[in-house]
């Protein structure tokens, strides 16, 4: 079934963010340059879906389409040790980063590290296979 078929399908294409309630799940596909305006406006939208769930949802994070990543690594830590303190309390939820580039591989490790032992679990991935298992989701629904 084509996921924008679906009555819980709700595409927010200013993010680039796919929320598909059905499967408790926020997909961004970020294009382009990946810069902090990106990444803030795409948190700002997680923030705002987070607070009107009534239960945790997991997030998808594919990269495969970034062309550019202007990121510092301050920044990535920064933004990983806040989402590490907004978790405190509060039930696990994955966050799975499809990558394709090193660059990215680099800077989201560094995300993962920072927010490790928290319920905010963080993961990269080389195949979207292995993403979408960890994931608990059919595969499809992480394709583009």
């Amino acid at each position: 079934m084509d996921p924008t078929e679906s009555a819980s399908y709700l595409a927010l294409d200013a993010a680039n963010v796919e929320f598909h309630e059905d499967l408790h799940l926020i997909i961004w596909r970020p294009r382009g340059v990946l810069d902090e305006t990106a990444v803030n406006k795409v948190l700002l939208e997680v923030l705002r879906r987070e607070a009107m769930a009534t239960q945790p949802f997991n997030r998808f994070s594919d990269l495969s389409l970034v062309e550019s990543f202007h990121l510092t690594f301050q920044y990535v830590f920064q933004v990983a040790l806040r989402r590490r303190d907004s978790y405190v309390g509060r039930r696990s939820v994955k966050s799975a980063f499809y990558v394709t580039d090193p660059e990215a591989a680099h800077l989201l490790r560094t995300h993962a590290l920072m927010t490790d032992h928290s319920p905010l679990k963080v993961k990269v991935f080389e195949e979207r296979k292995a993403a979408a298992k960890w994931l608990g989701v059919p595969v499809e629904s992480l394709m583009p």
